[in-house]
């Protein structure tokens, strides 16, 4: 399938560390040509260079002598003019003599103009740095327009350039320099409350041991806090080594999270590229009421950036970020952090919730899934932390018309195992006498059929409850709560629940982590037994060939369906967006039809079913999404999909198109 990706809201940008040579302007010019040209052929609609690379960061007292100044100036008019043939803006550093003071500069070249020109605000002055030396900072300048060789261009740390987008909010890009960024107060965070996006950052840091740790969480941190991007692009080794080393680290960050950065220490020129989502971070400036609020004494004029939209498209292979297939599990060198982190927020919720209850007692029903047993995981460590017995938690089995033996004795083992009580009470007789009451013929396996099975077995829960002065705890996850995938007022309904803000990816995720890290034994055993259960319900008889009811084989993988709540839910994402993500993410696991149907399964259900998640019981957030309807999610229960539902009916008569003319 095919895309254009400014139309979704993805602008690709590229920073680069040229191989320059200190005061070697017309050397240096032809590197930067090189680089332009590269960054071209990735299909890149916006470069950034470092600070002062058309002559060199470290050329010192020689910045004093015109003919530098003069070579300069006239490399960057040189630029200016080849940048008319190009659909690329490009951002260069240079000195500038303006009303007798230099000062530091970025240039923003585009569509055979200089659009604008930068200068450094801040000018670091202690140990290596000596910039006050021969530069001025910003707030020494004069004019906000200067003539330098004929050339009126404005000038000023108060400029921005807005890009226009085919479709989809603008991009407004602003620049700071080097040393901006490391104050108290950099620049970019006015810039980002006026508007900016984007942010540039042309520099030479010079390394030492650990800098490039902290320059990259300095770069991830302002992303983050400007809800922004953020491209760096830093000077390289060939800057002079008289006392100091640079490495050319550049690197490109999106709201926190490092896209892509450069290899360090290379004398050649090193590219970076990514596709920055502007889609996302207008979104999560909509959602951020901080963000709204947030004021800046600052002015700024807004410059734009004359090139012709991109009309080319591109197939999700080809998009240039990393799209998480399953963006709610850890990475397996976060998995024990992160894994921990989730069990110590849903035992700590549990056991405060206990405390206050003043209950000894809790009742659970456990059926060998996933999300039972990480619901009787968490009340063991609750219990363990409240130092009461685990004899006080009662693990009730309740084997129906669907219930394997596979399931039921992870079930009763892992009770066992764990030293909790343990019942099992058969639910099959008593629905059959619901069934007689209600007139229902026991052999049509519909919805009735299934959802009895379900109200039966939360009554049984309920009931003993109360005669044991307990509650019951809920056991159904994140994903079961945003697809409806519950019985109402069945196990949609408990006194407390504590896997609520946990995706089904994400639950087994868990269970592994406890199967390997805090359990061992013949519990870790049959934990790893139960990941490897396919999910299921078991509230219909298995099938002729011996198979049991799959939920996934119902609905649609899990694992399509957590990728599709976390973007429709945390950025706001659009069908056909969304669908070129999970291209991008999954590659050949899924066809289009696949992804497309569930995509109009997860919308059709996410809409449909909103009454059960108005009335949900209490249960802790875990992550950055949640659907309680007290917290994080409010909708109607009578919204409907019908515009996401027609968008992905385009979607998938486009594709039926293209592939008839393949």
């Amino acid at each position: 399938m095919q895309f254009n990706s400014a139309e979704l809201g993805f602008l690709r940008i590229a920073v680069a560390s040229p191989a320059v040579t200190v005061g070697d302007v017309t050397g240096n010019l032809v590197t930067i040509h090189a680089a332009i040209e590269d960054a071209q052929v990735e299909g890149a609609r916006l470069l950034v260079l470092p600070e002062l690379c058309l002559t060199g960061y470290s050329c010192a007292d020689t910045f004093y002598h015109e003919t530098l100044l003069e070579a300069a100036w006239n490399a960057l008019v040189e630029l200016c003019d080849a940048s008319e043939e190009r659909n690329l803006a490009v951002v260069v550093g240079l000195p500038v003599a303006v009303d007798g003071r230099l000062f530091n500069c970025a240039a923003m070249v585009c569509g055979g103009e200089i659009v604008g020109i930068v200068p450094k605000t801040y000018l670091p002055n202690t140990n290596e740095f000596y910039e006050a030396r021969w530069f001025r900072p910003a707030s020494d300048a004069q004019s906000d327009i200067i003539d330098v060789g004929g050339y009126e261009v404005p000038f000023g740390n108060d400029l921005l350039f807005r890009l226009k987008a085919p479709a989809g909010p603008d991009c407004l890009i602003g620049i700071e320099i080097c040393e901006d960024l490391w104050t108290v107060q950099p620049p970019s965070g006015a810039m980002a409350v006026a508007g900016a996006s984007v942010i540039l950052n042309p520099s030479n840091s010079p390394e030492i041991l650990g800098k490039a740790a902290y320059r990259r969480s300095l770069v991830q941190a302002q992303s983050a806090r400007c809800l922004a991007a953020y491209a760096y692009a830093g000077a390289g080794p060939g800057e002079s080594t008289t006392d100091v080393v640079s490495s050319g680290h550049s690197m490109i960050a999106e709201y926190g999270n490092i896209l892509t950065e450069t290899r360090r220490f290379r004398f050649d020129t090193q590219i970076a590229v990514a596709d920055l989502d502007i889609g996302r971070l207008y979104a999560e400036r909509l959602r951020s009421s901080s963000f709204g609020g947030a004021q800046t004494q600052r002015t700024f004029r807004e410059l734009a950036l004359e090139f012709a939209p991109s009309n080319e498209t591109m197939s999700a292979d080809d998009l240039r970020r990393r799209v998480d297939a399953h963006p709610f599990v850890p990475r397996p060198e976060e998995r024990g952090e992160v894994c921990g982190e989730i069990f110590a927020i849903q035992t700590t919720a549990l056991t405060k919730r206990m405390r206050h209850i003043g209950s000894a007692s809790l009742v659970i029903g456990v059926s060998g899934g996933l999300d039972s047993t990480l619901a009787l995981l968490v009340a063991a460590r609750a219990f363990d932390r409240m130092r009461r017995g685990r004899r006080h938690i009662l693990a009730v089995t309740m084997p129906g018309f669907g219930t394997t033996e596979r399931t039921k004795s992870n079930a009763v083992e892992l009770a066992r195992e764990l030293g909790v009580e343990l019942r099992e009470i058969d639910i099959r007789d008593a629905v059959r006498q619901h069934f007689r009451d209600i007139g229902h013929d026991e052999n049509r396996h519909d919805i009735t059929f299934e959802n009895a099975q379900a109200r039966e077995r939360t009554q049984i829960l309920m009931d003993l409850a109360n005669m044991e002065g307990g509650i019951v705890l809920g056991t159904g996850d994140l994903s079961e709560l945003a697809l409806g995938w519950s019985t109402y007022n069945a196990d949609h309904m408990s006194m407390y629940n504590v896997n609520c803000g946990v995706p089904k990816t994400l639950v087994r995720t868990v269970v592994e982590w406890c199967a390997d890290e805090v359990f061992e034994g013949r519990v870790s055993e049959i934990l790893h037994d139960i990941c490897d259960t396919p999910v299921s319900p078991e509230l219909l008889p298995a099938d002729a060939h011996g198979n049991p009811q799959s939920t996934e084989g119902t609905i649609g993988p899990y694992e399509l369906h957590d990728f599709f709540l976390y973007h429709f839910h945390r950025h706001h994402v659009r069908p056909r967006k969304l669908c070129a993500l999970a291209l991008k993410a999954f590659g050949e696991q899924y066809s289009y039809n696949d992804i497309l149907d569930t995509m109009e399964v997860f919308h059709r259900r996410f809409f449909s079913q909103q009454f059960k998640r108005s009335a949900l019981p209490d249960g802790p957030k875990v992550g950055t999404i949640a659907l309680s309807p007290r917290g994080d999610w409010r909708m109607p229960s009578d919204a409907v999909a019908a515009i996401w539902l027609e968008e992905i009916t385009q979607v998938r008569r486009e594709l039926q198109e293209a592939n008839s003319r393949w």
